[in-house]
């Protein structure tokens, strides 16, 4: 008999399966996040933690086996930042760190905020066409 585990309903849960070094260093990521972007919505998205902010998706973070990763949800964010980030494995959309290797905090807040001002253009523009 095959056992199913439940996916996790808040980022809390989520956290508390994650091992120690994971869960404090995306605790950590979290307060980051929190303090950037006040107004976001926690939400569980994909399976993994997430923020929204005017109904839309901002940023994702989650633990795996050998790494943790934080994904930006902009590809194009992604891509002006790339040179601030050539000491982290990245792809398209992904940033994967190590709990011993967090991303610097001041890279963290820009990255945020870049995907804020992302977002509120997305939400005008959409105003606009209404």
């Amino acid at each position: 008999m095959q056992i199913t585990r439940r996916k996790p309903g808040t980022i809390d849960e989520y956290l508390a399966r994650a091992n120690p070094d994971q869960r404090a260093a995306l605790n950590n990521l979290r307060r980051i996040i929190r303090k950037v972007a006040p107004k976001a919505q926690e939400c569980i998205s994909y399976g993994i933690p997430a923020f929204r902010l005017n109904g839309r998706s901002l940023v994702f973070f989650g633990a795996w086996r050998s790494h943790c990763a934080f994904y930006p949800g902009s590809a194009a964010t992604l891509k002006n930042f790339r040179n601030e980030l050539k000491n982290f494995q990245i792809s398209k959309g992904t940033i994967r760190f190590s709990p011993d290797k967090p991303l610097p905090v001041a890279l963290v807040k820009k990255l945020v905020k870049t995907r804020i001002a992302e977002n509120n253009d997305r939400a005008n523009k959409k105003r606009k066409k209404t």
